[in-house]
């Protein structure tokens, strides 16, 4: 009788200690699942925000483009790698007497590089600039044939030319799906909450590709620059008082 009590407690021991064991990964199970639900109910919130966002940005901006003179793909290329921490309107000035001296890819790629740095020097960082646009403009002349490639990757490879750049390609010159993730996009798509503090550029990219349709991130973020700087600005206080955006912005400023 005793060894058939000690053996019933022992299987009712291993099946205790068998529950408890499973109880970690049931709960592990169980918050992935919530977590899980808890992002989707997120992302589809902000997939509302972010149309009505998008309808009345067409309305208040609806010719907004890129404000960098071009005519060709590889003179964008240039202007973009100019335009970092400089204003479009000043690359706009400057690449007139860089075209003007070297009108095609093939000549920017013979140009010496302390030529290239003397012409686009008001534009800052003159050096890095000029090396950077030797290098891709050579790139481009002896790999591609004097050609612009329209794959995203390919852009990538191209000397100066980052995610913000290819995703602007691809976007103003293909007509692709992009988003461009430069100062305005970052900064206005964390005050309006779109995405959550999040300030390095692919991880914002990464975050808006999931609410943003691909068919309206080109221009969404062409509207995005043109709010920042007429309304939503960043080195003075923001005029809410005159945003379309006032009742559904979040304003995390």
């Amino acid at each position: 009788m005793s060894t058939r009590i000690a053996r019933t407690n022992s299987k009712q021991n291993t099946e205790q200690t068998a529950t408890a064991e499973q109880k970690p990964e049931q709960n592990k199970t169980q918050n992935t699942k919530q977590n899980y639900h808890q992002h989707t109910e997120q992302d589809t919130t902000k997939k509302k925000l972010a149309l009505e966002i998008i309808k009345r940005l067409k309305t208040a901006y609806p010719d907004a483009d890129c404000t960098l003179d071009y005519d060709d793909a590889w003179k964008l290329l240039v202007s973009v790698r100019l335009a970092a921490q400089c204003t479009d309107a000043r690359v706009n000035i400057v690449v007139k007497s860089l075209y003007e001296k070297y009108p095609d890819i093939a000549s920017l790629a013979a140009a010496d590089v302390n030529d290239i740095e003397a012409i686009v020097h008001p534009c800052g960082l003159g050096n890095s600039k000029a090396r950077d646009i030797s290098a891709c403009m050579k790139k481009l002349h002896y790999e591609f044939r004097d050609k612009v490639p329209d794959d995203f990757v390919t852009l990538l490879s191209l000397p100066g030319v980052g995610r913000k750049s290819a995703n602007l390609i691809m976007g103003d010159v293909f007509g692709k799906p992009a988003i461009v993730t430069d100062t305005h996009c970052i900064r206005l798509t964390n005050r309006m909450g779109l995405v959550d503090n999040i300030k390095e550029p692919k991880k914002v990219e990464m975050a808006l590709w999931k609410i943003i349709p691909p068919d309206e991130g080109n221009s969404f973020c062409h509207r995005l620059v043109c709010h920042g700087r007429d309304i939503c600005t960043a080195r003075t206080k923001p005029h809410c008082e005159q945003c379309v955006l006032a009742d559904i912005c979040m304003k995390n400023i």
